[in-house]
């Protein structure tokens, strides 16, 4: 993997293809190897890059509290490295909670915006609670009991949870933790939805059991420019379970 230092750390990156600037940002706990399957789809069209957020895959991290706006600056730094003005920027997931704090923080160098599994709205207080008891745990006990309950959580397709939950094994708990805190204190983004002036896809899988694709339909009818794929049975997993109609819909940010 490439590497550059930004923020006080090393962040960890792929780089593939050629074209329009494109940062695919994973969500919590994986990294940037969920994004395999589409690569191949998308790098004639696109300047692919693949971070590993910080605490997560090859990055490493900060041993402060951060927050989803210092992981959005993280990918604005890693932009400045590679000596790009701007981007689309999609997310999976929590990625998704990142690539919206990009939204708000630095709106002038998005080209495009994409949401995969993803929602606008803040935690309310009592799942907040129960993301930082779980970062708690984690610190305490370790990844392997987060690994087996949300491998079964994110797909229906036995082959994908065995790989998710190996993936998810090879995370750290620190990293882990600090994302849900980053998460728990996230912004409510549904505000600044109807402000946006640069096209906007999103994707989501009808049998998602983490968030339901009524967040994203409800995304959709506040954007001015908008497209809305929703995948027959796919769960929160979309780039992997159907990832010609993933790439096909974010082909739209072209």
């Amino acid at each position: 993997m490439l590497r550059a230092t930004v923020n006080g750390f090393e962040l960890a990156f792929e780089r593939r293809g050629s074209g329009t600037p494109l940062v695919l940002i994973h969500g919590y706990p994986l990294d940037h190897t969920i994004w395999d399957p589409v690569v191949p789809l998308l790098e004639k069209h696109f300047d692919l890059i693949l971070p590993d957020l910080r605490g997560f895959g090859q990055s490493g991290t900060t041993p402060t509290p951060y927050l989803l706006a210092d992981m959005a600056a993280d990918i604005t730094a890693l932009l400045d490295f590679l000596k790009i003005k701007k981007a689309a920027i999609v997310g999976h997931s929590m990625g998704g909670y990142a690539a919206l704090a990009f939204a708000r923080a630095y709106p002038g160098r998005l080209l495009g915006l994409g949401l995969v599994a993803s929602q606008a709205l803040a935690d309310p207080p009592e799942k907040k609670v129960g993301r930082n008891q779980e970062a708690e745990h984690i610190l305490a006990h370790g990844v392997r009991e987060v690994a087996e309950g949300m491998s079964l959580k994110l797909t229906d397709d036995p082959v994908l949870q065995a790989r998710l939950k190996e993936l998810m094994l090879r995370q750290r708990p620190e990293g882990m933790a600090g994302a849900l805190r980053a998460m728990a204190d996230r912004l409510d983004s549904t505000g600044i939805l109807s402000g946006f002036d640069f096209p906007v896809v999103l994707v989501h899988g009808l049998a998602d059991k983490l968030i339901p694709v009524e967040r994203a339909r409800s995304i959709r009818a506040t954007l001015k420019q908008g497209t809305l794929v929703e995948i027959e049975g796919a769960g929160h997993m979309p780039m992997m379970e159907a990832p010609q109609v993933t790439a096909d819909a974010l082909k739209t940010l072209l």
